[in-house]
């Protein structure tokens, strides 16, 4: 995930990093569409897991205002933001502008997968991010704490991934791991991976979602 730059969040997992003055509704946090259990039509349990990062795959912080064509800029505080300004009145907390594109949300669901946020947003990722995008609430892997440099290099959700997943396959869209950390799948992990690192300048492109597509479909398959 990213989450480091103007609208994003650190990537070690210290909150969100950048942030622009706001318009008025930062505050009010858009209202939840349904759970998603009712957007599935075969069992969740049977398909690949899509790990989500929020920063640079949906929120390309680093591109240049405006943005690219079909996103939407958006004046946020999530809960995990305002924290990062201890004993500061709410109301004078600088909101975080997150740009989002809508049309990602129903690309996301048609994928035969089953989505999970995996961003240091956690929970406020249902709450700020999913709405917007027309996302129902999803999974969220939640992070241990505190954080410490990994042994072998490897970024610090590699590990924590791999042991939600499980047994399962997944595919991890982010813009930070490398290809220490697909090795590492590939060598540990018990089932098929997929690591998308996605320019956080670019956001996910239809390339992306064909690529996820083809991915899940030949999993499903073997």
């Amino acid at each position: 995930m990213s989450e480091e730059g103007t609208g994003g969040r650190g990537g070690n997992g210290s909150g969100p990093a950048g942030v622009l003055n706001g318009r008025r509704g930062a505050d009010r946090a858009p209202a939840p569409a349904p759970a998603f259990k009712e957007a599935l039509l075969i069992p969740a349990s049977s398909l690949p897991l899509l790990f989500i990062d929020v920063d640079g795959p949906l929120n390309p912080f680093e591109r240049a205002f405006p943005g690219p064509k079909g996103y939407t800029s958006h004046q946020m505080k999530p809960d995990t933001w305002v924290e990062e300004f201890p004993g500061m009145p709410h109301a004078r907390v600088p909101p975080l502008t997150v740009r989002l594109d809508p049309a990602h949300g129903p690309l996301l669901l048609e994928l035969p997968m089953e989505p999970v946020w995996a961003t240091t947003w956690q929970d406020d990722a249902n709450t700020w991010i999913g709405p917007h995008l027309g996302l129902p609430e999803l999974p969220v892997v939640r992070w241990s704490a505190p954080r410490t440099p990994d042994p072998a290099g490897l970024h610090w959700k590699t590990r924590e991934l791999s042991a939600w997943a499980g047994e399962r396959p997944f595919a991890w869209i982010d813009d930070e791991p490398g290809e220490r950390d697909r090795e590492w799948l590939d060598l540990h992990h018990p089932a098929h991976c997929l690591l998308l690192r996605i320019d956080a300048s670019r956001g996910l492109a239809a390339e992306d979602f064909a690529l996820l597509r083809e991915w899940a479909d030949r999993t499903r398959a073997a």
